[in-house]
């Protein structure tokens, strides 16, 4: 009868000396994604260099019919509102009924 310990302890996973695939395998997977790697940041780099130093600023809304007019930038320091209903005022809001 066999015991837990020695269940355990068999090596159910074949030869592990002749025939391994895994450690050749494993190398070629890191260096493959190594050069995907080296070659996503050339790629981002030379898309950044063509970038201009500073975009044009936008002018003001020239077409009110385009959707993006009514977009507030909230960092522009205007503090542009966008609500309806005003502020509340550290009061709260009582409800009749």
């Amino acid at each position: 009868m066999l015991t837990a310990a020695q269940v355990l302890a068999e090596n159910n996973f074949g030869d592990t000396r002749t025939g391994g695939l895994a450690g050749p395998m494993g190398l070629f997977l890191i260096l493959l994604l190594a050069t995907a790697t080296i070659l996503l940041i050339r790629n981002m780099n030379s898309r950044l260099r063509r970038l201009p130093d500073r975009f044009p600023q936008q002018s003001g809304a020239a077409d009110p019919t385009r959707a993006d007019a009514s977009v507030v930038d909230p960092t522009d320091g205007t503090g542009g509102r966008d609500s309806s209903t005003p502020a509340p005022n550290g009061h709260q809001q009582h409800l009749n009924g």
